[in-house]
């Protein structure tokens, strides 16, 4: 159903006592309570003390932001030297064991390799990039790519249903096997987010990435996560500067570790319903433990 719908139904039964984790990030108690203010409270963090209070897995680099994937000058100058190094060495090969004119075919053909890897380092180096990336073996087999899928998608799951968020659209992607959540978000006037609305989709977002390190201690599929967060960001009714933004997907991944962690039970019951290709009302009662 649509947003109201859907929290209607599910205040009711936080209210009748039937469910309990239904919003249970952002309030306490009854759904008619007087209080308005909500329990995710925004606060510095830093790379150190997010370490720190994740038990030393999220991280800056666990969670792609200036880590291990990237390519640094020194890797293009590593991988240079040894195209130099590795030419050369092929060249005088080539003299010393093939006939003369063959061997000198060959050296001449071996001296413009170096040549041609700068020409192409200069005109397109994420192409440099990407083949010491892939020379990394960071490639997953079909299985393991649907495992961190599902638990990816999972700790999406979990955290935006804790955080009070209808269920926008979720369905199976045609090319992963696996579903896909979306939520609504409670925009005010002019489609502009409010603090609260910024709050919970920064714990959102980086919940998927955060389930993955997790599990894996990397992760890979947050990359999307991070395009929309900034989104939400431009969306805000005030400004969000750069320094507050890096707080807030901070604390955002403190929070969904937080939040993973005490429900690690359900969670994984998550994980496995997501691996079934649950329905959404299954997740829900795997989730508010009446499956």
């Amino acid at each position: 159903g649509d947003a109201a719908s859907q929290s209607a139904a599910l205040d009711g039964l936080v209210d009748s006592g039937d469910f309990s984790l239904w919003g249970s990030a952002v309030r306490r108690g009854p759904t008619t309570s007087t209080s308005s203010m909500s329990l995710l409270m925004p606060f510095p963090v830093t790379l150190g003390s997010l370490e720190t209070r994740t038990d030393g897995k999220v991280t800056g680099e666990s969670l792609g932001i200036g880590g291990d994937k990237d390519v640094k000058f020194e890797d293009f100058q590593d991988l240079t030297i040894a195209v130099v190094l590795g030419s050369t060495a092929l060249g005088i090969l080539s003299l010393a064991v093939l006939p003369e004119n063959v061997g000198a075919t060959f050296t001449y053909l071996f001296a413009l390799v170096p040549i041609g890897f700068i020409g192409i380092g200069s005109v397109s180096p994420g192409i440099i990039a990407g083949a010491i990336v892939f020379s990394r073996g960071d490639s997953e087999d079909a299985e393991q790519r649907r495992e961190r899928i599902c638990r990816h998608e999972a700790g999406h799951f979990l955290c935006g249903y804790m955080c009070g968020l209808p269920v926008k659209n979720y369905q199976v992607n045609d090319e992963t096997g696996v579903a896909c959540v979306e939520f609504h978000t409670s925009s005010i006037s002019g489609g502009e987010l409010s603090d609260d609305a910024i709050a919970e989709l920064s714990v959102v977002a980086m919940s998927g990435s955060v389930a993955e390190i997790m599990n894996f201690g990397q992760a890979k599929g947050g990359e999307n996560d991070l395009l929309e967060l900034q989104n939400c960001f431009r969306q805000s009714k005030d400004f969000i500067g750069a320094a507050k933004q890096q707080d807030l997907t901070r604390w955002g991944a403190l929070q969904s570790y937080n939040m993973i962690k005490q429900n690690m039970k359900k969670y994984e019951g998550l994980v496995q319903a997501f691996k079934d290709k649950k329905s959404l009302s299954e997740c829900v009662s795997i989730v508010e433990g009446t499956a």
